[in-house]
């Protein structure tokens, strides 16, 4: 897990002017390219830190109105927070939270979904870029697939619109990652 030290520029200084803003403890849980690339070491950049929810809800007007495309930080920083509290994650996610910096905020508690919550959280959505990162967080983690398709069967598929869409890509994902395995498992063997 990543120390405080270690958050690159902008995003230390973005979260110090946020945790300035809020007036009580508050707790942002996050998904996204920021977590994967901060806990998991994907190798791609992202401007954007998604969050799930801002709890207490009373902190979420002020720290989105300073943090939010266009807002305030967003110019100073050219990063910003994407408030997507429709995402479909997981129904227990809370409960597998790991809080990225502890202890170095006053207010603010930077909270991540777990490897299996957060790729779930793409498989909706399912563009290239989220195939990308699904495919590293099962290499860097590495995933158990049979804990991915169980929290997908118990807590995220009958909330889906297209469930069997879902079970296909699911499928998919299942068939890439473990081709992956079986290449890299063959590499340098004659």
């Amino acid at each position: 897990m990543p120390h405080f030290s270690q958050v690159p520029e902008p995003w230390k200084s973005f979260l110090g002017e946020l945790d300035g803003e809020a007036t009580a403890e508050t707790r942002l849980d996050c998904m996204g390219g920021f977590v994967a690339m901060l806990l998991y070491g994907l190798p791609r950049a992202t401007s954007d830190l998604d969050v799930l929810l801002i709890a207490p809800g009373e902190q979420r007007a002020a720290l989105l109105e300073l943090g939010i495309r266009g807002g305030a930080l967003h110019k100073k920083y050219k990063v910003f927070l994407d408030y997507v509290g429709v995402a479909r994650v997981p129904e227990d996610y809370e409960e597998r939270l790991t809080e990225m910096f502890p202890g170095v905020y006053k207010h603010l508690r930077i909270c991540a979904l777990d490897p299996y919550d957060l790729a779930l959280s793409k498989l909706e959505r399912n563009i290239q870029r989220d195939r990308d990162d699904v495919k590293h967080l099962a290499q860097s983690v590495p995933l158990d697939l049979q804990i991915l398709k169980d929290r997908y069967e118990k807590e995220l598929r009958w909330q889906l619109g297209n469930p069997k869409r879902e079970d296909l890509t699911l499928k998919l994902w299942t068939e890439m990652i473990e081709e992956e395995r079986s290449g890299a498992a063959g590499c340098g063997n004659p």
